[in-house]
C-alpha cells in the first residue's frame, strides 16, 4: 500500500488552528488580568524595543524640532517688527494730537481777533527764559512787521503781557506776572477798579491797596479797565484766587489772583495794534457808526 510522502501530509485544518489560537489568546488574557504574570515580560520587551522605537521616530523628531525652531524665529522677527510699527504709530499719533491741539488754538485765536476791534498780528514764541524769576519771552515778529514797544500781547483766553523791546526780527514781551509790571483792571461782576501787579512768581498777581471791606470774592473775573489808554478795555486778565482780610490795624486786604492766560499752554499769540484817541479809524466809526463788511474784516485781519 502506497503512503503519502511526509511533506505532503496536512495538519489541522485552518479553522481548527484559528479556534485553537483564539482560545489560547483568551486564556492568556484572563491569566494576565487576574495574576499579572505577563507584566514583567511586557516591561522587558518594552525596554528592549525602546531604542528601536526612538530610531524609528528620529526623522519625525528632527523635522518637528526644525519646524518649531523656524516658527520661533519667525515669531521673534514678527514681534520685533510689530514693536517697531507700534513705536512708529505712537509717534505719528502724538504728532497728530499735537497738530490737532495747535489747530484748535489757532481757531480760538482767529475768533479772538473777530471779537477785538484792534488789528492783530499773529506771532510765535521762540524763547522762554530758564531763569524762574525772569518773566519775559521772545516772539518771532519785530519792527519789520510793524511791531513796536507798548503793544499788548494776548492769547485766546486773555492778556499775556506787553512788548517792552522790539528788534528787526524779534520782540521781547514782559509778562503780566513780572514784578515791575502792572495792569489796570476792574471786577467784571461789579465794576470795581484796581491795579493787578506782578509778583515775579509763577502765575501770581496781587491787588494792592484794597480796603478790607471791598466787595471782592474768590472767583471774581478781572478784566482790563482801559483807563490807562494802553490796554483795551474788557480783556480777561485774572481770577481772584485768595483773599485775606486783615484786622482793623491794617487798612488793606491781601488779595491774590491767578492769570487766565499763559504762555505755558501754546506757542502762538496775538499782538494787538494800539488805537490812538482821535485816530482816523475811530473818527470814522463814531461818525458813521457802521463799517463796510470788507473794510471791517481788513481792520481785524490777522497777519
Amino acid at each position: 500500500m502506497e503512503t503519502t510522502p511526509q511533506f505532503f501530509k496536512h495538519g489541522p485544518s485552518p479553522l481548527a488552528r484559528l479556534v485553537f489560537f483564539v482560545l489560547l489568546s483568551l486564556i492568556l488574557m484572563a491569566v494576565d488580568t487576574h495574576f499579572k504574570y505577563l507584566y514583567v515580560i511586557r516591561q522587558t520587551v518594552a525596554v528592549i524595543i525602546y531604542p528601536v522605537q526612538k530610531m524609528a521616530y528620529l526623522p519625525a523628531t528632527i523635522y518637528d524640532t526644525a519646524s518649531s525652531f523656524f516658527d520661533i524665529q519667525d515669531l521673534a522677527n514678527e514681534n520685533i517688527r510689530l514693536k517697531q510699527q507700534h513705536l512708529t504709530d505712537s509717534e505719528q499719533l502724538q504728532h497728530l494730537l499735537a497738530l490737532e491741539a495747535e489747530n484748535e488754538h489757532l481757531r480760538k485765536l482767529l475768533r479772538t481777533t473777530s471779537r477785538n476791534k484792534s488789528k492783530a498780528t499773529m506771532a510765535e514764541i521762540i524763547s522762554v527764559p530758564r531763569d524762574p524769576f525772569n518773566r519775559k519771552i521772545t516772539l518771532n515778529k519785530g519792527t519789520l512787521n510793524d511791531i513796536q514797544s507798548g503793544q499788548i500781547v494776548v492769547d485766546n483766553l486773555g492778556v499775556i503781557g506787553q512788548i517792552t523791546r522790539s528788534y528787526p526780527w524779534s520782540s521781547e514781551v514782559t509778562l503780566i506776572t513780572d514784578k515791575n509790571h502792572s495792569v489796570p483792571v476792574q471786577v467784571l461782576r461789579n465794576g470795581i477798579r484796581s491795579v493787578a501787579s506782578g509778583t515775579g512768581k509763577y502765575r501770581t498777581l496781587e491787588l494792592y491797596y484794597m480796603a478790607n471791606n471791598i466787595d471782592i470774592q474768590i472767583g471774581d473775573v478781572l478784566v482790563t479797565s482801559g483807563i490807562d489808554g494802553v490796554y483795551p478795555s474788557g480783556l480777561p486778565v485774572a481770577l481772584v484766587s485768595k483773599i485775606k482780610r486783615n484786622n482793623t490795624a491794617h487798612a488793606f486786604a491781601y488779595i491774590v489772583c491767578t492769570p487766565i492766560a499763559g504762555v505755558d499752554r501754546n506757542s502762538q499769540v496775538l499782538i494787538l495794534s494800539p488805537q490812538l484817541p482821535g485816530s482816523k479809524n475811530q473818527t470814522e466809526s463814531k461818525s458813521t457808526n457802521i463799517q463796510p463788511k470788507d473794510k471791517e474784516q481788513e481792520e481785524i485781519g490777522v497777519h
